[in-house]
């Protein structure tokens, strides 16, 4: 009978040996669309960005403008006070810096309760 270390060793090394081969991802291509009053789309994981650009505009209602992000997140946000005015956007490497950043631009376009609206990461954000 095996031991229980000796065991827990192999099936560690089995589990590496599986993550070793697993192919590696594709670098994945994200986008957002952003409309007025509260409109928007979003698409991520894609394989190209122009695949990513047209999901995200699809899904957005009316005349939208597409944003594109690889390996980060992009957030938007409005002010609820009245979702048709002021509202911002932004595309960094991590969710926290994207949705603060996206709050502060509304802010400064003269939201008063500004909140975040919708939120994607592509595959490495």
């Amino acid at each position: 009978m095996l031991s229980f270390w000796t065991a827990r060793g192999r099936a560690v090394a089995v589990v590496m040996g599986l993550a070793a081969a697993a192919p590696a991802p594709a670098v994945a291509a994200g986008a957002f669309a952003i409309g007025k009053c509260g409109a928007y789309g979003q698409a991520f994981d894609y394989p190209a960005e122009d695949a990513a650009r047209a999901a995200a505009l699809k899904q957005c209602q009316g005349t939208c403008e597409a944003i594109t992000m690889r390996r980060a997140c992009a957030a938007f946000s409005i002010d609820m006070t009245n979702p048709c005015g002021p509202h911002g956007y932004a595309v960094r490497p991590q969710i926290s810096n994207s949705l603060n950043e996206a709050t502060r631009e509304c802010y400064k376009f003269g939201g008063k309760e500004c909140v975040i609206r919708a939120w994607a990461c592509d595959g490495r954000g």
